[in-house]
């Protein structure tokens, strides 16, 4: 029997947020051209985590190579600041059938500001989606996803307890938001980040598989362990432990793929 988890402390207010980014005319997190919204902030510890400039909850410093200098990464921004910088380009969203995407850190780690910052959006018609961990009490989950048209859900592990030694929280919570998503009937995107030495295996694709049956997941997609951030951690001054972990491919998935395939899903490699 697992222990009861303790569920890190969110940020409270509901009038700015903190972000690390906003990028503008992403063709990579949803439909059409977008603006990313990144929150900085996320309750999991990911070892293997591509943004560690997204993590802690609090503005930091980071060592920025074009200035030469260290830079403070993380501005509290309220919301309508943000929606300046959002609808300077309304009109790319409506040709492209773009719009905006929450992504981070964890987006609902600032439950409060994200819901409304999410109204705010849709408010102007905006197609909005969310990249997320799904790491949140259900009761605050419930509140922010019908704002969201599309939902980018991580699925990192089957086991609750492989899911706590590689992140630190369980899948529990995560598993049930993941479910009132696939039960709700919006437009979902799970995917798998395939981690060496966490998820790597043909019997983790085997339990992904028989996971997946029992929840009506139809699709997939897997995400190839990567070391594009590598070089920020050594900027914010930190370790990084996966450092010496080989990059997987496209090609290093396909039996993965299979497995999973051959349970009922329709796997797809997002290689690189």
């Amino acid at each position: 029997m697992l222990t009861k988890q303790k569920i890190p402390r969110q940020t409270k207010t509901a009038d700015k947020g903190l972000l690390f980014n906003i990028q503008k005319f992403s063709l990579n997190d949803g439909p059409g051209i977008r603006s990313v919204v990144f929150f900085k902030g996320c309750p999991l510890k990911c070892a293997w985590c591509a943004n560690p400039e997204s993590q802690l909850r609090h503005p930091e410093e980071m060592y920025d190579e074009a200035q030469g200098h260290k830079i403070m990464v993380g501005e509290y921004k309220t919301i309508p600041e943000i929606m300046e910088v959002i609808m300077q380009d309304y009109d790319f969203y409506a040709e492209s059938g773009g719009g905006v995407t929450f992504s981070g850190g964890e987006v609902l780690f600032q439950a409060p500001f994200a819901i409304k910052l999410a109204q705010a959006v849709k408010e102007k018609g905006i197609h909005l989606a969310c990249e997320t961990t799904g790491y949140a009490k259900p009761a605050v989950f419930n509140e922010f996803y019908p704002y969201m048209d599309l939902i980018y859900f991580d699925c990192k592990q089957w086991d609750p307890l492989l899911h706590r030694k590689g992140t630190g929280g369980t899948n529990e919570m995560i598993l049930k938001n993941m479910q009132s998503v696939i039960d709700s009937g919006k437009d979902y995107c799970i995917r798998i980040p395939v981690i060496p030495g966490f998820n790597y295996t043909d019997n983790d694709a085997r339990h992904f598989g028989e996971l997946f049956q029992q929840m009506g997941v139809k699709e997939v997609e897997l995400l190839p362990f990567h070391q594009f951030g590598l070089k920020k951690y050594t900027d914010l001054g930190r370790e990084y432990k996966l450092k010496d972990v080989a990059q997987l491919h496209t090609e290093d998935l396909l039996a993965y793929q299979r497995i999973l395939q051959n349970s009922g899903i329709d796997a797809q490699i997002n290689g690189w």
